[in-house]
């Protein structure tokens, strides 16, 4: 765990400079979730990289509710998602799925306010997964690629009316790559 810190201060320390010289070119909602946050080394180093550009707000879900899946403000998050023209999830692949918490939060934010009122704005998906290529991808086990696991969510923001962008996915992840995931999230969350 000391390490994991240690490792996590030097990257961001690293990251500084270069996230600063970066702003998203649209307003941008993060929306972050993670069911162990206390062994999230690398969903918690790509929170802090996206709280590092100018036009993000970042929302960890858990953090702000908790655990509890009837927490959720859907009200207050509705108010917050019409004020951005991006809206990006962040979380780990959970049993080939998002986690239970998002779940919850897209039932409770998006459950009932029908298609159109997203009409316009962006949907970007970055999620990471322990399995490698023996698990994704046509030859793996799955049989599809890590980008295509998440194919509800893509459904979902054309289903609203919003543009649904290549997914930025992290498979076969290591911690000793976070400093390289977060360059990629940064990337993305300026343009």
């Amino acid at each position: 765990m000391k390490n994991a810190l240690i490792f996590l201060a030097v990257s961001l320390s690293c990251l500084w400079n270069f996230a600063f010289a970066n702003e998203a070119k649209v307003k941008t909602l993060v929306i972050v979730s993670h069911p162990y946050p206390e062994s999230s080394t690398l969903i918690k180093g790509l929170e802090s990289a996206a709280r590092s550009v100018k036009g993000v707000n970042v929302r960890n879900l858990e953090s702000i509710y908790g655990y509890d899946t009837r927490s959720i403000d859907g009200a207050k998050e509705r108010k917050l998602t019409r004020e951005v023209q991006r809206v990006v999830f962040i979380f780990p692949t959970h049993w080939f799925n998002i986690t239970p918490m998002m779940k919850a939060y897209l039932n409770e934010t998006w459950g009932s306010v029908g298609p159109g009122l997203w009409q316009g704005k962006e949907m970007l998906v970055v999620a990471t997964a322990g399995g490698g290529r023996s698990t994704y991808g046509a030859n793996g086990r799955v049989g599809v690629e890590l980008k295509d696991v998440f194919l509800p969510m893509k459904a979902s923001a054309l289903h609203c009316g919003m543009k649904y962008l290549e997914p930025l996915v992290f498979e076969g992840v290591r911690v000793s790559e976070l400093e390289n995931y977060q360059k990629a999230l940064i990337e993305r969350l300026s343009h």
